[in-house]
């Protein structure tokens, strides 16, 4: 075999471990959170299984530098890259090189193969950023930034997913308060404290002064359900990035994530160090990137989760495509109580991103009469947008005729 060769004639000249670090160091300028304590473990995997086979090989390196299921197609590409596949070489070279504008179908690793272009071939990126900068100037800057704000998260490349990554992780997320049933010391108040009061009137000596007090305020709960199906999967890793930013932001946020079971990720998207949650994120879920059975998973919150997370005026942020493997089986009525249990709940759809986009399946049309809202959530203007609508007043209650009369407008 010729990576077999390949690696026979590195190891006999000792270049394995150099090969084996720049190949690290390709991952993890593509995005793989690679260290140098992994490529220690990768070169005691190879001593342990050897390099005579090509199989043994791969997936001793597949063992040691994948550790999330949505890492496994870059780890596969960069591989037969990195260890000489030429027709993926070819591929990937193209994407690097200027070509037209020409509508072609696009294949579904095509973004994975760019930042794997763009990780072994940076200098490439760095010049035509050169030249654009030199011939805009500075009106470069404001465009870019724009431009990040509109452009569709499954089309950023390395360098855009990271600044779009960072622009969240500054993101605040200030939810108006509202009344709770607790009472706090108000001057003002309209209601008067008669324990305060008489409080006030043995210390005093007899003399009484009327306390008040009023309603305290606080913001309510938030709940996040997230769909992390395969059909939703390019977009379920910037999402997290969002849950784990304003987890850390604010008190009292439940995070849940479903494919075709539900998993409570709260406690572990409260580390600070992004990379670490996500790390146990990945350990803990084990339905990434599956099918989706969205009546049975929020079934399954509306039993388990409800009565312990949506108290005191709760909002619902329900992150999905609304494409049901169970066609919409018993999912009318969990959203049914869902939406009975929450003060305000919000659908966000990366696919209402489409200007034709009509709710067609029996899923949608099951889950659109008891939501609030029904939003896009695709790119940062998307997300600017969601935290706009949550710091604003809580209006009346407008129920399924505000998310059909929005959908109907789409679609028109």
């Amino acid at each position: 075999m010729a990576v077999s060769a390949q690696l026979d004639s590195s190891a006999a000249d000792g270049r394995l471990i150099a090969n084996l670090m720049h190949f690290a160091r390709t991952l993890r300028a593509a995005g793989l959170p690679v260290g140098p304590g992994k490529v220690i473990d990768a070169v005691q995997a190879l001593c342990t299984v050897g390099i005579t086979d090509r199989r043994d090989f791969y997936w001793a390196l597949h063992a040691v530098f994948v550790n999330r299921p949505d890492q496994r197609l870059l780890f596969d590409q960069a591989f037969h890259v990195f260890w000489r596949n030429p027709e993926l070489l070819k591929k990937m070279l193209s994407l690097v090189l200027p070509q037209l504008n020409i509508d072609m179908p696009r294949d579904q690793g095509a973004e994975m193969l760019r930042r794997l272009a763009e990780a072994l071939h940076p200098n490439q990126e760095s010049r035509e950023a050169e030249e654009t900068e030199v011939e805009f100037d500075a009106a470069m800057t404001f465009s870019d930034r724009e431009q990040l704000r509109t452009m569709d998260f499954e089309k950023m490349s390395l360098e855009e997913l990271a600044r779009a990554k960072a622009a969240i992780a500054r993101m605040n997320l200030p939810i108006m308060d509202i009344p709770t049933r607790r009472f706090a010391r108000n001057p003002r108040g309209a209601r008067a404290d008669l324990r305060a009061t008489l409080r006030a009137a043995l210390r005093s000596g007899g003399i009484i002064e009327l306390k008040r007090k009023s309603p305290r305020k606080r913001p309510p709960p938030l709940v996040v359900l997230c769909d992390i199906s395969g059909s939703m999967s390019r977009y379920s890793r910037v999402f997290l990035h969002f849950m784990h930013s304003i987890t850390n932001d604010r008190d009292r946020v439940f995070t849940f994530v479903f494919g075709t079971r539900l998993t409570n990720i709260t406690r572990y998207l409260r580390h600070r160090d992004v990379d670490l949650a996500l790390d146990r994120v990945a350990e803990a879920v084990i339905d990434w990137s599956g099918g989706t059975r969205i009546g049975h998973s929020i079934a399954e919150f509306n039993q388990l989760w409800s009565r312990r997370v949506l108290g005191q005026g709760a909002v619902v942020l329900l992150i999905t495509d609304g494409l049901d493997r169970d066609a919409g089986t018993g999912l009318a009525h969990e959203m049914d109580r869902l939406h009975r249990s929450c003060r305000r709940l919000i659908w966000l759809n990366p696919l209402l991103r489409y200007e034709g986009f009509e709710p067609r399946s029996l899923g949608m049309k099951a889950m659109l009469p008891y939501v609030d809202e029904f939003r896009p959530v695709h790119n940062l203007e998307s997300l600017e947008t969601l935290i706009e609508v949550l710091s604003a007043p809580i209006a009346r209650r407008g129920g399924a005729s505000v998310a059909w009369q929005y959908s109907r407008e789409r679609a028109a």
